[in-house]
């Protein structure tokens, strides 16, 4: 009889303790499910206002300075088939600076292998040949797991949503910072396509 009253005991305690652990694993799920929507939710908007990048001299830049500006940001690579339309961008660029508008240029090399050099390489390439003056930041990934935070926005809040495709596609970001058009790599920069979502937001 005693036996079977601590074998009793012994299995009320163990239901009790398993019943314990249950209601913990249900709220660890519960939590990480509301982390993940917290985390989704923190992506999920076409301002990118709250975000900071590096210019090549390893600075940090808050894009909240832009504000009141209309900008594009672009990928770029110095040994690319659109390499070319450096000339355009500086173009739009000399055109419409004096009005509010930026260009931010990011070299990557996540396509081809098309952007191998340094900063101090990449930054000698396009003044020397391309007589470029607008920005040009620092190096960064635009695909995979080391997409950085700006290009993880672009590409998730933009029409159309995903992936960029090869260097020089195009954002244009409006004067309070949010995403208001894209264009793919073939798109030219100084296009009627371009320059008129440039001088309609610049307008406004």
């Amino acid at each position: 009889m005693f036996k079977f009253i601590v074998t009793l005991f012994f299995l009320l305690n163990l239901n009790l303790f398993a019943g314990c652990s249950d209601t913990s694993d249900v709220k660890n799920q519960n939590t990480n499910k509301e982390n993940s929507k917290l985390t989704t939710t923190a992506v999920k908007t076409k301002n990118i206002s709250d975000l900071s990048v590096t210019d090549m001299d390893g600075k940090e830049v808050k894009l909240s300075d832009y504000k009141g500006k209309v900008l594009m940001i672009v990928n770029v690579a110095s040994k690319c088939g659109y390499t070319k339309q450096y000339t355009g961008l500086e173009e739009i660029y000399k055109k419409y600076k004096d009005r509010g508008f930026e260009i931010l240029a990011f070299p990557c090399n996540d396509f081809g292998g098309q952007e191998p050099g340094s900063n101090d390489e990449i930054r000698t390439f396009c003044e020397s040949k391309y007589n470029v003056t607008f920005p040009l930041f620092d190096k960064i990934a635009v695909l995979g797991d080391n997409k950085s935070p700006l290009y993880q926005r672009l590409t998730e809040n933009s029409e159309p949503t995903g992936d960029i495709d090869w260097n020089f596609e195009k954002f244009i970001i409006d004067k309070n910072g949010d995403i208001a058009a894209r264009f793919k790599s073939k798109v030219e920069p100084e296009s009627d396509e371009v320059t008129s979502v440039i001088e309609e937001k610049i307008s406004i």
